[in-house]
């Protein structure tokens, strides 16, 4: 049988709840990533369980903030202060936030578009 690698597209709204939900089916948090979309980001926070991989592929305007995940996964706070070091995503209550100190960089938010 083939590993499942499934991309759920998912909306704000629904995102805690699913993320809760994989937690109480006792998936691992592999990775969180961002990228950049015209006045947007397109998150990405994979999860998976023994070979089974799901990513919840969320789209969030520029200045929308997002939940951290921190409170149902306490490693994701790396990934958090990184994604919004980086590139500059407002993720709301991360446990453990860096406040910008995360990286040494010459530029803030060097991965997000200047305008």
């Amino acid at each position: 049988m083939e590993p499942i690698n499934e991309i759920i597209p998912i909306e704000m709204d629904q995102f805690l709840s699913t993320v809760i939900q994989f937690k109480m089916d006792k998936m691992r948090l592999v990775q969180i990533c961002a990228s950049r979309l015209p006045g947007q980001y397109e998150l990405s926070y994979c999860f998976a369980r023994d070979l089974d991989m799901w990513t919840l592929r969320l789209t969030v305007d520029e200045n929308a903030p997002v939940p951290s995940i921190t409170q149902m996964y306490p490693c994701a706070f790396l990934q958090e202060n990184e994604t919004a070091e980086l590139f500059g995503v407002k993720i709301e209550n991360i446990v453990n936030d860096y406040q910008n100190r995360l990286y040494r960089i010459d530029r803030e938010t060097p991965f997000k578009e200047k305008g």
